[in-house]
Order: C-alpha cells, then structure tokens, then sequence
C-alpha cells in the first residue's frame, strides 16, 4: 500500500538542512540553464487581496513536485505580504505521491539560497560590507542562511523601521540594523528581501561594483528601473523577462531577452559573470518550481532518514 509522509511546518523547517539546499538549488539552476527542467510557467488566480499560485516541475535526478502558495498582503503593514502554502512530492517513475511539507519554510529558504548562490558566483572577491533589505520573512530566511554559511562575517539589516529590523539582525550573532540608505551605501552586496510595490532604493545608493540580488516584488517593482537599465542582469530562467507578472518580473518587463543572463550558466562555468571590478550586476529571482523540487528533494530524505512525520 502507497504511504504518504505528512510534515508540518516545523518538521518541514528542521530538514532544511543549508548546505544540503544550497547544493540541491545549485543543481536546479544548472538544470533550468541547460533546458533539462520541463515547468510551466506559473499561474495564479488573483483574490482581491492576493493570489494563489501553481508551480509544477521536474527536475532529473532531483523530482517531481508541486507547489501551491498564496501570497497576500499582511494586513494593516504596508509593503509585507505572507506566502502560505504545501509542496507535494511525486515519485517521478511512478507518479506516486510521497509527501506533503509546507511550503512557507520551503519557499523562504530555497529562495535564500539561490540569492546566497549568486553573490558567490557574481560578487567581487574582496567583498565585504553585506546588506540586508527587509523586515519580514524572507529577510529572516536571508539572515539565517548567512549567520549558518559564516557567523563571523558581518552583515547589516537595513529597514523602514529600525526596531523591526533590530529584530531580523537578531538572527545573526555579526549583524546590526539601520535605516535602508545607510545599510545600502557602499554596500558591496544587497539583498532586496521586501514586498515592495515601487523601488526600495535610488539607483545613486548602490556603490560601484555592487552585486543585489532582488528576490522581492511579487505585487510591483523592487528594484529602481533606471538601475535595470544600466546593471548586468541575471535570472533563473528566460521567462523572468519573457513573461508576464506573476510568472515574470515587472522589472524585467520589455528587458531584450540578450540582456540576461542565467544563472545556472555562471554556476556550472559555461558564462563567465562578472567581466569588471566596477561593473553592478543583479540577480532577479522570480521563484522557479525546480528550485521547490530541489528543496522538497532535501526535506523528504532528510525526513526518511531520521523518522520525522506522519505516514498516512
């Protein structure tokens, strides 16, 4: 008789293991580099405060799962949303379903490890002063990654509000808060981790030579477009510009496909990245099913192996 794992959001969370993820994310993105990843663009259908998204994908030698989240604004917070969620895991010989985790957890850590994976592949070297944009979620889940990867290397979490960010660097025993202009100026390496609607920054506040990765913007532009215009651009996948929101950036909107490069092709060294000390190179993440697929692979051998969850 087929069992089904059932992991709640605890459990879910605890089999994230960080190296585990960033290895796994690290394959997907290759994956998607290489056309070997069969996912459909992301549909959502729309609620007058959200969306419910649907993400399939399969990725060879990783799996075959789906996603289904919504994100909605958080009520009564300007530019904070939730995303809320399951991931199904299929057998991908069989099509067998094997578990159900939460995607909450899934979701903010593959998302910060893709962002982790391109500051290695794309900062400068002598990188040094890291900042951290946002106050909620994600932002936490960016912060926690790092503090796991090197504790010791300081970082700086930049928000509207100072007491909320005070609580995001809380996660980090190396990090402090300040307001975003300070936390962004002559950062070397900015993280965009918000809800935003609009910019969270002028373009003049990012220092020459600055690598951001902008994982934020599910409801509107996170990053300036003048800033658009003038950096090096890299995405997980072509339809971050070729398609439209939700599946698509909206800052990558009209972006002549030539202008982005993937980053699965700097991780596996078949592009080069950065070409120039001096050169702003960003990472627009949209979310990809594979990188859902890469993650939920980690948390189901990690669940089997130490005997956690509900078999129904």
């Amino acid at each position: 008789m087929s069992r089904l794992l059932v992991l709640d959001r605890e459990q879910t969370r605890a089999a994230l293991e960080p190296l585990r993820v960033l290895d796994a994310v690290s394959r997907a993105l290759v994956a998607i580099s290489r056309d070997t990843v069969s996912a459909p663009p992301r549909i959502a259908a729309f609620a007058p405060t959200g969306l419910l998204g649907a993400m399939p994908a399969y990725v060879p030698d990783l799996g075959l799962a789906a996603k289904l989240v919504s994100v909605f604004a958080t009520p009564g917070i300007a530019g904070r949303s939730k995303h809320r969620g399951l991931v199904a895991l299929f057998d991908p010989e069989d099509g067998r379903p094997l578990a159900v985790m939460d995607a909450e957890p899934i979701t903010a850590v593959r998302t910060a490890a893709s962002a982790t994976l391109s500051m290695r592949a794309l900062a400068r070297p002598e990188s040094a002063k890291v900042a951290v944009i946002g106050t909620g979620v994600q932002a936490r889940a960016q912060v926690e990654l790092l503090a796991a990867l090197d504790s010791s290397a300081p970082i700086v979490v930049g928000g509207r509000d100072v007491h909320s960010a005070r609580v995001v660097a809380a996660a980090h025993p190396n990090a402090h808060a300040a307001p975003i202009e300070s936390a962004v100026r002559d950062a070397d390496v900015i993280f965009c981790c918000t809800g935003a609607t609009q910019p969270v920054f002028p373009p003049d506040w990012a220092a020459p030579g600055a690598h951001i990765s902008s994982v934020g913007g599910s409801h509107g532009p996170e990053l300036h477009p003048d800033l658009v215009a003038t950096a090096t651009l890299y995405a997980e996948w072509p339809g971050a510009a070729a398609s439209a929101p939700p599946a698509g950036a909206y800052e990558l909107q009209g972006v002549p496909p030539e202008r982005i490069t993937l980053l699965g092709s700097v991780l596996d060294g078949r592009h080069p990245g950065r070409s120039a000390a001096t050169e702003v190179t960003v990472f627009k993440s949209t979310g990809h099913g594979a990188l859902d697929v890469a993650a939920a692979s980690v948390v189901h051998a990690w669940a089997r192996a130490h005997h956690v969850g509900t078999e129904i």
